[in-house]
């Protein structure tokens, strides 16, 4: 009875209370100092703005591993790191169910944000999780067999648990209501952005980067771990039939081996034409996005898919598969293609690199649609969410 009289009261201090004097918690796992994925980019770019954006609020962020000297928070901001660092789903459960939830309540926590969509199940301070996507319900071969049970074990268990979800397009919302059996009116849907360094190179630096990069060859672009989703398997095979025959073109992969390396059977001709880069800074990336001759896109289920937008904003056409959120955010910036069909994947190819008119058309559309993604606009959507009662 005490028990549930303190929660009661709880809950009121809660939905009472001045909201600035509440301690915000993030869970900033991902926020690494080198190869920072998705959701490490993605948490970075909001927490930044964010905590810079409300100085008159606490914010707590938990690392489960040492902070890179190279993030600079301003002092609204705590930095705590719990252990172990999270390597494997043990682990994860170790960090969430313990670390994470005794920390929440040393530090106080009145509210907890976690940007890859992972809750603390046992604990009671409120959640936001954000969802990107549901890839591993749909596709759970993709993934090692451990973590795919873990995830399709408890991410249901985490949309039930959270408060409120974020989720990165209205596929993917549609996807956890239909999926997990979710209220709508639980998810809000916030669009990525786009880091500032992506822009519309110059001829001349055009020409420097392809030097550097693809011995000054025009190529198509590939950005995205090589994660069996991605798709980059059929995207190399599409390639080695357009390049038999147009020898102008290149292909440029972006990106490290994520869960098990990608075989590629590839002629020593065809290798030649395939640039395989790994990770690359965001400074490189951007001059390698921009001086792309197109973005070839194709992965077969995708969340977002910010390697998109990122070509738009440099003015860079885009080849995107036609399935999953991808029509959405690339809209008329694109052609589309069955990401299933190394045919059409070549053909469309083809299409790109012999219609000047429909490379034009595609390249001015790019960069008018890349407008509607906007980090700041993204931290002021999350922030509405944080802040809802």
């Amino acid at each position: 009875m005490v028990q549930r009289q303190q929660l009661d009261k709880k809950k009121e201090r809660i939905t009472s209370i001045n909201f600035s004097m509440l301690i915000i918690g993030i869970n900033a796992r991902n926020i690494l100092g080198s190869k920072m994925e998705g959701f490490g980019n993605y948490s970075y770019e909001l927490v930044k703005r964010i905590t810079v954006n409300h100085p008159e609020q606490s914010f707590v962020l938990f690392f489960d591993r040492p902070v890179d000297s190279k993030f600079v928070f301003p002092s609204n901001v705590q930095t705590v790191v719990l252990y172990p660092p999270t390597r494997h789903p043990l682990l994860w459960i170790l960090w969430f169910e313990w670390s994470l939830k005794r920390a929440m309540k040393k530090y106080q926590i009145d509210l907890l944000w976690s940007p890859d969509g992972f809750c603390s199940l046992g604990s009671k301070v409120p959640q936001i999780a954000t969802i990107h996507d549901l890839n591993f319900e749909h596709y759970p071969k993709d993934l090692p067999w451990l973590v795919s049970i873990y995830f399709r074990s408890f991410f249901s268990k985490f949309a039930r648990k959270a408060q409120h979800i974020l989720t990165v397009s209205n596929f993917s919302k549609k996807d956890i209501v239909d999926t997990y059996g979710i209220s709508s009116e639980k998810i809000s849907v916030v669009y990525n952005g786009i880091s500032d360094e992506f822009r519309v190179l110059s001829a001349e630096e055009i020409r420097v980067t392809r030097n550097e990069f693809s011995k000054n060859k025009v190529y198509f672009l590939f950005v995205g771990s090589l994660h069996p989703r991605k798709n980059v398997k059929r995207l190399v095979e599409a390639f080695s039939a357009f390049s038999l025959t147009n020898s102008e073109i290149d292909l440029v992969i972006v990106g490290n081996a994520m869960w098990k390396q990608e075989e590629f059977n590839l002629t020593t001709e065809t290798k030649q034409r395939i640039h395989f880069l790994g990770h690359l800074s965001t400074s490189e990336l951007s001059r390698v996005t921009g001086a792309a001759f197109a973005l070839s896109y194709v992965p077969y289920f995708e969340g977002f898919g910010i390697p998109l937008v990122e070509a738009m904003r440099c003015g860079v056409p885009i080849i995107s598969a036609n399935t999953s959120c991808l029509p959405e955010i690339a809209g008329d910036a694109a052609i589309y293609c069955d990401p299933f069909s190394v045919n059409d994947i070549t053909n469309k190819m083809c299409q790109l690199a012999e219609d000047t008119a429909l490379y034009s058309s595609l390249s001015e559309k790019a960069k008018e649609r890349s407008s509607q993604f906007s980090w700041d606009l993204a931290a002021n959507q999350v922030w509405e969410a944080l802040t809802k009662k």
